[in-house]
């Protein structure tokens, strides 16, 4: 659980917080699984999970970005578990990502890690080069440093998943 790993998205840093939090062990992008060859036995296609679970043997890939790519994505997923049956894989959908931070009281946080706003992650610890504010609750659950570069829009959305939550109209 290295403090300077550098991840390819926020989400992931996020990610890695929660588990930091429950003390669940994990790896960042420790193996990399070939899964396509050219004629001559040259790998032209690889396939890299986010996270390695070692004491539940669970490797979790984040698919936050970018939801056109879920289809690439999970053709990869499907080629994966072809090759490697017993591989334990979890597909971690932008959906369910977004669940987990509005299970945790994170609403301002479930669009911002989200998307093209996640895209560009500061080292695991480090603080975000931007002008940031801090996103925490009383339940001193995980939190994440995120960019004040939030949108009206999501702003509103915010509000109305808030109030979703609470169940209110």
């Amino acid at each position: 659980m290295d403090s300077s790993t550098p991840f390819a998205h926020a989400s992931e840093a996020e990610m890695a917080r929660i588990l930091d939090f429950y003390a669940v062990r994990w790896s960042y992008e420790p193996e990399t699984f070939p899964i396509l060859w050219n004629l001559d036995g040259d790998v032209v296609e690889s396939f890299s999970p986010d996270f390695y679970l070692p004491d539940l043997d669970l490797y979790l890939e984040m698919t936050t970005l970018r939801q056109k790519l879920v289809r690439k994505k999970n053709r990869k997923l499907r080629r994966l578990r072809e090759l490697y049956p017993g591989i334990n894989i979890k597909l971690f959908y932008e959906r369910d990502f977004r669940a987990l931070m509005l299970k945790y009281g994170k609403v301002a946080l479930a669009d911002g890690l989200s998307g093209t706003l996640g895209q560009v992650a500061a080292p695991y610890g480090d603080p975000a080069p931007t002008a940031a504010i801090r996103a925490t609750d009383e339940t001193d659950t995980p939190a994440a440093t995120v960019s004040t570069a939030t949108t009206s829009a999501a702003r509103r959305r915010n509000r109305r998943l808030a109030r979703a939550a609470a169940g209110a109209p």
